[in-house]
């Protein structure tokens, strides 16, 4: 070890106090059991007489229930051209209300061609279109700008979406 002294706890949570890192050492060697080092930042460093393959197994275990409990968002994109028709906006704003149901975040984004560049403003006219046809599901978190040849937005789901999600029942 490279500490004179350390704060010794023994494998029954009692403190033992301090004690020079070789007898510490002997006494957790003496117990069948090793000797860990569960706080190296403290003054003096902190160990603790265990069974190293238990703790980390413990640890291990910590580990994948927080796992578990972590949430992931995704984020999805739906892209869209400058003359899209009335059906097949219909039917990706119902695409992009099933991603927002599902708590994901979305990008929507309209992609120009040729002469189309002349006319932003239609563009930026269809992205508020669909934020205003989404308005129950998501609420728009970065306004439509143009990146390129490309014009986005981001939407996340609402408030009242994600309450949904978490209501009754779910845990």
């Amino acid at each position: 070890m490279r500490w004179k002294e350390v704060r010794v706890i023994d494998d029954n949570n009692g403190q033992l106090g301090l004690l020079t890192s070789e007898a510490a050492l002997e006494l957790a060697y003496s117990k069948g059991l090793d000797l860990i080092v569960v706080a190296p930042n403290a003054t003096p460093p902190v160990c603790k007489i265990m069974d190293l393959g238990k703790y980390q197994y413990e640890q291990m275990k910590r580990q994948k229930e927080a796992k578990k409990k972590q949430v992931t968002v995704e984020m999805k994109e739906m892209k869209y051209r400058l003359r899209i028709d009335v059906g097949d906006l219909t039917v990706k704003n119902q695409h992009l209300k099933e991603f927002l149901s599902d708590g994901n975040r979305v990008r929507v984004t309209i992609m120009f061609r040729g002469r189309e560049m002349a006319f932003p403003d239609q563009g930026r006219a269809l992205l508020k279109r669909v934020a205003a046809d989404l308005a129950d599901y998501g609420t728009v978190t970065q306004e439509p700008k143009m990146q390129g040849r490309n014009m986005s937005m981001m939407m996340e789901p609402s408030k009242e979406v994600l309450a949904k999600m978490k209501g009754p029942g779910k845990e």
